[in-house]
């Protein structure tokens, strides 16, 4: 049987301030995650795409492991493949060195645009406006590399993105040690069929935030403080959310719209089938917070004794200055 052929646009990227190799991906093909994105720490990152060979994924993994650059890499793979003319590849190697490739039988528009760290290439497009849009997104978003992958999909959807419409989308970054159990999976998130799924995908992202990373340095993190602290002392406020270098200053319309988050997937005090009910996820992250302000003082934080009352609970009495933004939560509950 042959190859599908479906449009796609991607990004393949290497971050070498954290150490992190990513790709972020959406096409009209269902479950694109399962084919395209392909990551490893220390070694690289490709997609390959359009009438896919994911035989690319793990023999170039190989090639970039054994030292070969990116450009190379490409070559090798598509001069050995007689399909090679129906391909698009991207790849950015362990030094973030980019390089990609596309089929001159891909259909129309394809293309990629190769920058420094990163290679964006889609097929299927309403034009090289989707590419650019996308690279000059990564260029110029301030934040981590998931901010900045997630910044490009959407920059390439607003350009048109795959002219057969949307479908399936997904985020694959690798770092050392920076996933669930220490393994190098940091993200692995995927949306297969949904009518938005580039902001299905960063929805599903914003709630693994939350509850599975830590994301900032606790010594740039700016504690809130006087009136606002004491107002939030009943919500997920006091940890600290907002408040660092990734995530903003705190304002009044963050929280509001950080309160109605909360409040449409929180478990809290919801029955299961089994008739049990649900762990309190608010209290889960209080108290997650508090052993890692521990774990990183020496000394335990200072929690306002309304916390344990739940997110609805009015304060008793004055507040105190959140401790950071909370760890990562790396046992599941």
């Amino acid at each position: 049987m042959s190859a599908p052929r479906f449009g796609t646009f991607s990004i393949v990227a290497h971050d070498p301030d954290t150490g992190s190799w990513g790709v972020a991906v959406q096409s009209r093909f269902i479950s694109v995650g399962a084919v395209v994105p392909w990551a490893e720490v220390g070694v690289g990152a490709i997609a390959t795409q359009a009438a896919a060979n994911v035989s690319f994924g793990p023999e170039g993994l190989a090639l970039l492991r054994s030292g070969v650059p990116a450009p190379e890499v490409v070559r090798r793979l598509t001069a050995a493949d007689p399909g090679r003319d129906e391909r698009q590849l991207g790849v950015v190697d362990a030094h973030g060195v980019a390089a990609a490739y596309t089929g001159k039988k891909c259909m129309d528009w394809a293309g990629h645009e190769v920058g420094d760290g990163f290679s964006c290439q889609g097929n299927i497009l309403f034009g090289p406006a989707v590419v650019r849009a996308m690279a000059r997104a990564y260029e110029t978003t301030a934040g981590d590399v998931v901010d900045r992958l997630l910044a490009a999909l959407s920059a390439g959807q607003r350009e048109g993105g795959d002219k057969r419409g949307m479908q399936a989308a997904a985020l694959l970054v690798v770092r050392k040690a920076g996933g669930y159990g220490e393994s190098d999976r940091w993200i692995d998130l995927r949306v297969d069929d949904h009518v938005s799924p580039i902001e299905e995908l960063k929805r599903i992202f914003k709630l693994y935030d939350l509850t599975m990373l830590s994301r900032e340095d606790p010594a740039t993190l700016v504690p809130i403080e006087g009136e606002v602290a004491k107002a939030l002392q009943h919500d997920l406020g006091v940890l600290g959310y907002f408040s660092g270098h990734f995530t903003g200053a705190w304002d009044e319309a963050s929280r509001a719209a950080f309160g109605r988050f909360i409040g449409e997937h929180n478990f809290e005090n919801k029955q299961r089938d089994d008739g049990k009910v649900w762990p309190s996820v608010v209290q889960y992250l209080r108290d997650q917070a508090a052993l890692e302000t521990t774990r990183r003082t020496g000394t335990a934080p200072i929690v306002p004794g309304a916390l344990s009352r739940g997110p609805g609970a009015q304060p008793k009495g004055g507040g105190a200055s959140p401790p950071g933004r909370p760890p990562a939560k790396k046992t599941a509950k």
